[in-house]
């Protein structure tokens, strides 16, 4: 694992976790745009579907306030970078 990618933050860490990075042996992918930006997210041990489909991650600070999601879904079938879809209720 390079050092930029060990000083990212996961997504679902608390901010005062003192390791809110990436752990050995996890399978991430980066959250491109909207308000999740720059986070990463630990998809180890999903399955091809949900790779392949995505997923809304709830986030305070959407479009919708607490209790909205964020929508996000591969760049293309084989990236590593998932891009911000939109907001949802």
């Amino acid at each position: 694992m390079d050092e930029l990618m060990r000083q990212r933050r996961v997504y679902g860490t608390d901010h005062d976790d003192p390791r809110p990075g990436p752990r050995a042996g996890h399978d991430y992918r980066e959250l491109v745009g909207g308000p999740l930006d720059g986070l990463l997210l630990d998809v180890t041990g999903w399955d091809e579907a949900d790779l392949r489909d995505g997923v809304g991650l709830v986030t305070e600070i959407g479009a919708y306030g607490p209790g909205g999601r964020a929508e996000y879904g591969p760049r293309s079938p084989d990236s590593h970078q998932w891009d911000w879809r939109g907001d949802v209720r």
